[in-house]
């Protein structure tokens, strides 16, 4: 089930062994953009991933949820690059992100859950340097800021120094940013994280209407509700491990009784006495 996208310009841009209580899901003829294969990542006597297995195939939107410290964002860097794992691997793009990582980054773009900008560029100066990393003509990218800032809101304020910017404006400086190179795989941690309501809603429109056009989208996110609306798939980890993912249909199959994706989290995640001492509470 997916929001009714409100209207947007036409020009945005466009087998691994399943863990014991996965469900996979083959959509279609669709090649996998993204695969773990039993990635494994310890600090020190920690382990933070545990053997975690995944496939996300072109043009889907892949939710990734789990309890604080489930490991969701080492996942996520493992899979970018940023960490590198104790074993396994992972691929994006059909490159191996640590054998081939310019490949791999190339067809990529990673949004943090906590966005670092240069302060003193100003907004259209920072969005530039990204696009030269990624090695797009400034005329290009000219015209790509001439169709996204309107759309983010940004216009009137990219000529202004970053520093001045409030958090909602740079978590949208950095998506007009991904987007300047027209990635195939967007990796998004927390997108909505302080967002106002209308530009939460602008940046899951713009993401299902990404997916519509072929991009692989993979993000992370404590709100539930958003998931359930807007993702084609699901993975839920808890303790560095995949405890259950595919489809809404398929995570009710896991959970039998339990119909809503909070229920099923709670159900797979241990977090179901907790829930019932809050009733009893109430």
């Amino acid at each position: 089930m997916h929001d009714d996208p409100t209207p947007l310009p036409t020009n945005v841009p466009t087998t691994v062994p399943a863990s014991p209580t996965a469900v996979t899901t083959s959509p279609d003829a669709r090649p996998p953009m993204i695969v773990a294969e039993r990635l494994v990542k310890h600090f020190g006597d920690a382990v933070a991933v545990d053997g975690v297995d995944l496939e996300v195939y072109k043009g889907e939107i892949f939710g990734f949820l789990g309890p604080n410290g489930a490991g969701k964002t080492t996942t996520i860097r493992l899979l970018t690059g940023l960490l590198t794992p104790t074993s396994g691997r992972a691929l994006v793009g059909g490159h191996d992100v640590a054998l081939a990582p310019i490949a791999a980054r190339a067809t990529m773009a990673y949004l943090p859950d906590t966005p670092y900008l240069y302060e003193k560029l100003t907004g259209r100066e920072f969005i530039h340097f990204v696009a030269g990393l990624y090695r797009v003509t400034p005329e290009h990218a000219a015209r790509r800021l001439d169709e996204l800032l309107p759309l983010f809101d940004l216009a009137d304020r990219a000529d202004d120094l970053i520093e001045g910017y409030s958090h909602g404006m740079r978590q949208k400086t950095l998506m007009v940013a991904a987007l300047v190179h027209d990635p195939e795989v967007m990796f998004l941690d927390e997108p909505t994280i302080g967002l106002d309501p209308r530009s939460a809603r602008l940046m899951r429109d713009i993401l299902r209407r990404l997916a519509d056009n072929g991009t692989t989208v993979f993000f992370s996110t404590h709100i539930l509700e958003i998931a359930e609306r807007m993702c084609d798939r699901i993975a839920i980890i808890h303790r560095g491990r995949i405890v259950a993912q595919g489809t809404m249909a398929e995570l009710r199959q896991i959970a039998r009784q339990n119909e809503t994706l909070e229920d099923i989290f709670l159900e797979v995640t241990g977090g179901a006495a907790v829930a019932e001492l809050a009733q009893v509470l109430a």
